[in-house]
């Protein structure tokens, strides 16, 4: 009895634990524990339960997600949406295939949408909430990349399927976040949130991409009693559906080799794999069990697990102050890479891992793809937490935030914090140096070697722990230097931009450039009465230009710099200024050009200005559809301004 009541508080325990996690997960985008961890401690809730034959009200292993926030309108779903039943054990999964053909498929990790099509149109989409109720995000499926927004079938259709946003826009998105702690930590998390926006503006930005995987509803359309003609005609349909393969027992393994292969380079987020019968009359007829359907199991990939030894804690510090902890251990082989790093994202997650310098640690790869440390077979409890930041040695502070402990450097001149700025030096309308991105400059300034602008030049001095990071190698490297020597041959408009004086933009750094005749001792030393004379500068942006030269530590970046960069001084004559005084518009697309952008350099250094509308001080619109209908043509026609194509300008430059 006494056992029993200890499994009972367990079962409470690991209950609670679990429903915490899943709400985070579920309802508010965020992981407060590993999928490893969520796993062990869920099929140790499901081995209590069995052996007690008890499930307590509320257990995450009978309740089928949370309810839906209230920021959408709620819809109750014509036919509940259940969880299915999982394994890690390729075995248990040929047993439930037998010899039944069976669909081997994707299980994406995204958010589950409903879509409804009725007389041929998107209809209804709703989210999969809690199984039974789910939001209505209608207008925000118009915008998905892949939605057929009318389709040849005319009657009823309902559907489910997955939302995903691909690992390749995740990335491209969250370098678009300047705030550290704002990037999202996953494309699920970035997806749900994509999904659930209420302007659906923000929805289309995000390149959310929906893939079928179940039809519920079409009548009168003979599917010859198969899954897999379901999928077939949902493709004719429009509708693009999640990979899948067919197997029955003695052909699995072959199977799912092709999808153990694929997952290490696929784009799509992906945390398993989904098997369904074909045959639908007898896979219905098994009917279901209080949360899992009995037609359908999912297969999640069983982590590989290696030992290692923990050689060293590297912190690394971003913009917003926060130094996270970055395990170092021994190589080893997951997955079929080397891995030798893992995050351990902060101080709480490093405490309760208990580690140590020397400590014998488990380490395994999130969805085959993430490495982290499952285990501390030692628990040595020996690292210290730094009192300076490893960056510019200010004083480190603990914050906390419910019961989650975070380390900050307290310095607020730290070049980590600093990121902003490095990362306008490297822009391409600054410095153009290819493959320094904010990602990359934020690992370097971490591992101190940027301090300033010039060590950017001086970054070949790193070569060995470069090509050793995550994401480099040889030719990225090669190619990082070569730009690197691109870029100090460069001209005084663009170093006068990238030192990122403030309200000094690229039109307004070439202005000054040119008044003064591209004499940087003038420009560096001028004042602002001589500054407030240059048309469309004034009096304030003068006043930040000249205090930003005022002290002495500016002053000191710009001479180390000029000792790394050649500047290319442009020749002044009446030939290079044939556009002065003269305003453009530039509009459509351009074939002699790469982009508007050259054309528009081309105008500026003849002395010309461009602007992006057409108004009566305009002079010329360029624009190789001088028939379009456009607004800028419509008002340059109205003005009697000069529509040119091309062909005109450079005929005009020439």
């Amino acid at each position: 009895m006494e056992a029993n009541r200890e499994k009972i508080e367990r079962m409470k325990e690991l209950s609670a634990v679990l429903r915490k996690a899943g709400k985070a997960y579920y309802q508010e985008d965020r992981e407060i524990m590993s999928n490893l961890e969520y796993d062990r401690l869920y099929d140790e809730l499901v081995m209590l339960e069995t052996e007690t034959g008890m499930v307590l009200a509320g257990s995450p292993t009978v309740t089928v997600g949370y309810e839906a926030v209230d920021e959408l309108p709620k819809e109750r779903h014509e036919t509940p949406m259940l969880s299915l039943d999982k394994t890690k054990d390729v075995e248990v999964l040929r047993s439930f295939i037998g010899n039944q053909p069976t669909l081997i498929s994707w299980k994406l990790d995204g958010l589950t949408v409903v879509l409804t099509y009725r007389d041929g149109g998107l209809f209804k989409a709703v989210t999969r909430g809690n199984g039974e109720i789910g939001e209505v995000i209608t207008n925000n499926a118009r915008v998905f990349q892949n939605i057929p927004l009318n389709i040849p079938y005319q009657g009823e259709l309902i559907l489910r399927g997955e939302a995903v946003i691909s690992y390749h826009d995740f990335e491209k998105i969250n370098e678009e976040i300047e705030e550290a702690d704002a990037k999202y930590k996953n494309p699920r998390n970035l997806c749900s949130g994509s999904v659930r926006q209420l302007n659906n503006e923000v929805t289309a930005r995000r390149n959310v991409q929906f893939y079928a995987f179940s039809l519920v509803k079409a009548e009168d359309i003979d599917f010859k009693n198969s899954r897999e003609e379901q999928m077939c005609w949902l493709s004719d349909q429009g509708f693009d559906v999640v990979e899948y393969k067919v197997a029955v027992k003695d052909t699995l393994d072959e199977v799912m080799q092709y999808f153990a292969e694929k997952i290490g380079h696929y784009d799509i987020p992906s945390d398993g794999l989904v098997a369904l019968y074909d045959d639908i009359a007898y896979g219905e007829s098994l009917g279901r069990t209080a949360k899992f359907p009995r037609n359908a199991f999912a297969f999640k990939w069983k982590d590989e697990l290696k030992e290692t030894h923990l050689l060293e804690i590297e912190w690394s510090a971003s913009r917003t102050g926060l130094i996270n902890p970055v395990a170092i251990f021994e190589p080893v082989e997951l997955e079929g890479t080397t891995v030798s790093r893992a995050s351990v994202h902060n101080l709480s997650v490093m405490k309760n891992l208990k580690l140590g310098i020397g400590d014998l640690i488990t380490v395994y790869k999130a969805n085959m793809i993430i490495p982290q440390i499952a285990e501390n077979l030692t628990g040595s409890q020996t690292m210290e937490i730094p009192k300076h930041c490893p960056v510019c040695g200010g004083e480190t502070n603990i914050h906390r935030i419910n019961d989650v402990e975070t380390l900050y450097c307290t310095n607020p001149d730290c070049q980590a914090k600093k990121i902003k700025a490095f990362t306008l030096f490297a822009s391409r309308d600054a410095m153009n140096i290819d493959g320094l991105s904010e990602a990359t400059l934020e690992k370097f300034i971490a591992r101190g070697f940027i301090h300033s602008f010039s060590d950017i030049f001086h970054l070949s001095q790193h070569r060995e722990e470069i090509v050793q990071m995550e994401g480099f190698g040889e030719k990225s490297y090669e190619n990082l230097i070569n730009s690197l020597e691109t870029a100090r041959k460069t001209t005084l408009s663009r170093l006068i931009y990238s030192l990122g004086i403030p309200n000094i933009g690229v039109a307004n750094a070439k202005m000054i450039c040119k008044a003064y005749h591209y004499d940087l001792e003038k420009i560096r030393h001028t004042t602002i009465e001589e500054m407030a004379l240059i048309d469309g500068i004034g009096a304030v942006i003068a006043g930040t230009f000249v205090d930003y030269f005022a002290d002495e530590k500016n002053q000191k970046v710009l001479d180390e710099l000029l000792q790394e960069l050649e500047i290319e001084k442009p020749e002044i004559t009446n030939e290079t200024q044939k556009f002065a005084g003269k305003v453009f518009v530039i509009t459509g697309s351009v074939e002699h050009f790469s982009n508007r952008n050259e054309v528009k350099a081309v105008i500026e250094q003849h002395g010309g200005k461009v602007t992006g509308s057409v108004s009566a001080k305009t002079d010329y619109l360029i624009n190789n559809d001088a028939a379009s209908g456009s607004s800028k043509n419509k008002k340059a026609k109205q003005l009697g301004i000069p529509i040119i194509t091309e062909s005109e300008f450079l005929h005009m430059l020439n």
